[in-house]
């Protein structure tokens, strides 16, 4: 005769100091990939990107829905505390990618991993671009991601021949603040719009998979966006027209050292977690909520 135990069995020990769990939960969702990224865009479904720097806010983000998560190099300033992005080292990037890789595997492992490529990792030649972005993906990287146009073209096009996916950006390019002048709106003007309208699309003739546009006016972004048909844009700043959204995890919840950018909502503000403030990030972009152009565009 078998009796009942006295207690119920044990679930699984608790991980120490916020460690992530060894069993993940199964996928509420199938990994993204560039076909379904493809299919989005085609059928007008809004992407949303955030970026991520260690393994439990990507396990978060990837929980919350969240389906491209960028290991971005503004890991310098929020990160590092560094003035800007000019001094994040390739072995930085590295790291916090084999960090966010990681996090993702032990979670849900569904959110499409795009690193960025930092200052001076891609501008001696195409061979250096390769070296570099080979270190991202052997980290865990599905894409990489570099700035600027004109001279990254023939970059953009070495690496996709190569089997390696490349987001482009172009408008505010913190790499070259310097040389911009500062955080300024990019675009501006019938020469700047046609400059960068023309890079736009020599990038996804090169065979650019997405599009960063930061701080580029809403018309213009709207403009491109309906152009280029198979290359989706990711605005930061630019506007509602773009074919999916980008903003740094610290910005959206609320936690910028400094002045928050005119781009920015605080979805922490109206949220009672950091899973739901990035649940509600997700929701506000698919549903055409965020961003608002009389507010956080130009």
């Amino acid at each position: 005769m078998t009796h009942a135990p006295d207690h119920a069995p044990a679930g699984p020990a608790a991980s120490p100091y916020g460690t992530l769990p060894a069993a993940p939960r199964p996928a509420v969702r199938k990994p993204l990939s560039l076909p379904r990224l493809r299919e989005m865009h085609a059928q007008g479904e809004k992407i949303t990107m955030l970026t991520a720097y260690d393994a439990t806010f990507a396990a978060v983000a990837d929980a919350a829905g969240v389906e491209c998560i960028l290991v971005g190099d503004s890991l310098g300033m929020v990160c590092q505390g560094l003035s800007s992005t000019v001094g994040v080292t390739l072995e930085s990037m590295r790291h916090h990618t084999d960090c966010v890789a990681r996090g993702l595997r032990r979670a849900q492992a569904t959110a499409w991993l795009i690193g960025d490529l930092p200052f001076g990792s891609y501008h001696e030649s195409k061979e250096q671009a390769l070296r570099s972005a080979v270190v991202l993906m052997q980290a865990g990287a599905h894409m990489v991601k570099l700035e600027g146009g004109g001279w990254t073209t023939d970059t953009v096009r070495f690496l996709v021949e190569r089997g390696i996916p490349v987001c482009a950006h172009l408008g505010l390019t913190p790499q070259t603040v310097h040389a911009l002048g500062g955080y300024r709106v990019q675009g501006r003007g019938d020469e700047a719009a046609a400059a960068l309208t023309s890079q736009a699309h020599a990038l996804q003739d090169a065979g650019a998979s997405m599009l960063v546009l930061e701080m580029v006016p809403a018309a213009l972004s709207a403009a491109l966006t309906k152009e280029l048909t198979h290359c989706p844009t990711i605005g930061i700043g630019a506007g509602a027209g773009t074919a999916g959204q980008v903003l740094v995890l610290h910005d959206m919840l609320g936690m910028n050292l400094g002045r928050m950018p005119k781009f920015v909502h605080n979805f922490m503000a109206e949220a009672h977690s950091v899973q739901g403030a990035m649940q509600a990030y997700v929701r506000a972009v698919k549903e055409g909520r965020f961003p608002v152009d009389a507010l956080h565009a130009w």
